[in-house]
This record gives C-alpha cells, sequence and structure tokens, in this order.
C-alpha cells in the first residue's frame, strides 16, 4: 500500500459500528480486522483514515446484511495531524466499501466529505467522492 502524507492516529478499534457512507446498499457495518495492519503480538488492532479493512454489513439491504466486505475509512471522528501542522477530524467514522482486492469501489458516490489522505491511497474512492479536505 502507498504511504500518506500524515501523521494519523489510530481511531477505530475492532468492533466499532461504522456508517457506510456510499450508495452500496449497507448503511451501518461493523469493523472486524484491519487488512495489512501492523500491530504488536497480543494487541489488537486498530483502525485509521485510509486504512484496508474487513466489515461486516449489521443494517442495509437484506441481501447484504451479515456478508463481509473489504472497505476503506474514509473519514474519523478522532483528530490526525498532517505535515503542515493542521489537525483534522471529521463529524463521525466513516467507511466506502470496496467491491474488488485493486480498490474499486462498489457503490457510485460517496456522501458526505473525504480525507485528502484517502484520495492519494485510493484515486478510484476519490473519484466518487462529492468533497475532498
Amino acid at each position: 500500500m502507498k504511504a500518506i502524507s500524515a501523521r494519523t492516529t489510530a481511531g477505530l478499534n475492532l468492533g466499532a459500528k461504522i456508517i457506510a457512507s456510499d450508495n452500496s446498499g449497507a448503511k451501518v457495518v461493523k469493523l472486524i480486522s484491519v487488512k495489512k495492519g501492523k500491530g504488536r503480538k497480543g494487541r489488537q488492532g486498530r483502525a485509521k483514515v485510509a486504512d484496508w479493512v474487513k466489515v461486516a454489513v449489521k443494517k442495509g439491504v437484506p441481501d447484504m446484511k451479515g456478508k463481509v466486505f473489504d472497505a476503506v475509512i474514509i473519514r474519523q471522528k478522532r483528530p490526525y495531524r498532517r505535515l503542515n501542522g493542521e489537525r483534522i477530524m471529521f463529524e463521525d467514522n466513516a467507511v466506502a466499501i470496496l467491491k474488488d482486492e485493486k480498490g474499486n469501489p462498489k457503490g457510485t458516490q460517496i456522501k458526505g466529505p473525504i480525507a485528502r489522505e484517502v484520495m492519494e491511497r485510493w484515486p478510484q474512492v476519490a473519484k466518487i467522492a462529492s468533497v475532498v479536505y
């Protein structure tokens, strides 16, 4: 995975309920695991902006409910620091569901803003976003 230009703080624990901000059919998802995440032995994984994660759909379209998908975290409430010194935080935690492992999104549009760090690592997801902060 490509590096991002920010000192991101891990803001989401495993088991967190997150809003699915795209129009893929999922509404609320649960964070299951962080793919390619660093960690220490015996310590639970945590996710941050632009991370590739596995999620289970908790609320949404009936045929998606209970299924497991790959996703990208596009917003997080916990503040993180960019290299120019500014601190960024959003109103909610949100993900965009992915269709395949190449990073193509399942939905066709994302409601709300996404972080600039997501645009650096996942350009296909940024294409369907309305606003990039």
